[in-house]
């Protein structure tokens, strides 16, 4: 008899989490489990990669409308007091506490674990895959004999209070994250769960990358003898987008022929455009918005640019690594966990230290390519570790 298994997620919008799990629905087991599915908002590009052997089920209208996203849905005229009591939470949430993540913590807490009822069906494994929110809602609103919470981060940089953080991972069974390092931090910050807390690295598919990998070639990109650098993740402080513009224009003013492509959107990507033009570096930095498959502007980039200040552990490295694109990423706290000084380069996190990068990188991506297309990326066979800790057998 297969089990019933439900996933919970904030959205399948364009971040490493996401990828993530789509990555994993993609090799899951189906005739050995039931897949649910539940998105706090259904949107994203990513949605329509899930299989078709996975449930896409609803939480409710309490649910999917305190936590909707675009302004309409916001203002709904069906649910006029969810909309209300939307804005009235969010803005009690955010004069109170001091950062996003905290505001989001305290709403929950305070507003909305009394007013989104609870899931109706029983599952035998349920797993939150994403931190904060979506733990919560796993232990306040799912009934499951078995419980697991996936952390996709550093938490040390996540800005809420540790002793409800602390409450909620208690009462789940299982806590992952997705490098030794993050592991270790988990276990430094909440020493009453260290026994419980597990490292699985993402799932990636070299197969089925490849595959979206030759769906097309970027419009947007030329073939001449300008360097092509890409860059993944949403547009917001700690993706370190603003150091990008800064490199962009130190290889401008020492005359390197180049254009740079930004995959995502958020909000300082506005802020970042005019910063940008503001440089004169129209043209050859650009902002391109969300897209739903990104491989084919990693495997046909010169340069995969990371210009992250901090990652749990990153999806787009280990995507580039897979298409034989090399990297230069800045060097945050885990970024050795993913980069050897063979696979790419890795450099301060400064404008001037990126474009140095850049411009040595580009002298010698040969070798670099060489050495990716002579290993193999692939992991699909870690499934089998997925499905232990799921089973309980771990």
């Amino acid at each position: 008899m297969k089990k019933n298994v439900l996933f919970v997620m904030s959205s399948l919008r364009h971040g490493g989490a996401e990828r993530s799990l789509i990555n994993l629905l993609q090799v899951f087991d189906y005739d050995k489990y039931e897949v649910d599915l539940l998105l706090f908002q259904k949107e994203g590009g990513f949605l329509e990669l899930v299989p078709p052997q996975v449930n896409m089920i609803e939480g409710g209208d309490e649910l999917s409308c305190l936590y909707a996203t675009k302004r309409k849905e916001q203002l709904s005229i069906k649910h006029p007091i969810l909309s209300l009591e939307h804005f009235l939470f969010t803005f009690l949430s955010r004069k109170r506490t001091a950062s996003l993540e905290g505001s989001r913590q305290y709403r929950w807490v305070n507003f909305y674990q009394k007013r989104i009822p609870p899931l109706k069906k029983h599952y035998d494994i349920a797993i939150s895959y994403l931190q904060v929110e979506q733990l919560y809602y796993l232990v306040d609103k799912v009934s499951a004999g078995r419980k697991l919470a996936w952390i996709h981060t550093d938490y040390s940089k996540v800005n809420t209070d540790r002793e409800i953080d602390l409450a909620y991972l208690s009462r789940v069974d299982g806590v992952v994250s997705i490098s030794d390092e993050c592991v270790n931090i988990l276990k430094e910050l909440f020493p009453p769960i260290a026994d419980k807390c597990y490292m699985l690295m993402n799932i990636n598919s070299s197969k089925t990358i490849r595959k979206l990998a030759e769906a097309f070639y970027p419009p947007e990109y030329v073939k001449d003898n300008a360097l092509t650098l890409v860059s993944i993740g949403r547009v917001v402080q700690l993706k370190g987008f603003d150091l990008a513009v800064e490199a962009a224009a130190k290889l401008k003013e020492r005359g390197v022929s180049f254009r740079w492509f930004v995959l995502g959107d958020g909000p300082l990507k506005e802020e970042l455009e005019q910063t940008a033009d503001g440089l004169g570096l129209k043209g050859c930095f650009t902002f391109l918005g969300l897209r739903s498959n990104p491989y084919p502007y990693i495997s046909n980039a010169d340069i995969m640019v990371q210009t992250s200040r901090y990652e749990g552990k990153s999806v787009v490295l280990d995507e580039a690594k897979i298409l034989c694109t090399p990297i230069v990423s800045t060097d945050y706290a885990t970024v050795r966990d993913q980069v050897s000084n063979t696979e790419g380069i890795v450099v301060g996190m400064t404008g001037t230290a990126i474009a140095d990068g850049i411009q040595q990188m580009a002298g010698d991506k040969e070798r670099y390519s060489a050495y990716l297309n002579e290993h193999d990326y692939d992991n699909t066979a870690c499934i089998k570790d997925y499905e232990a800790l799921i089973d309980g057998s771990v």
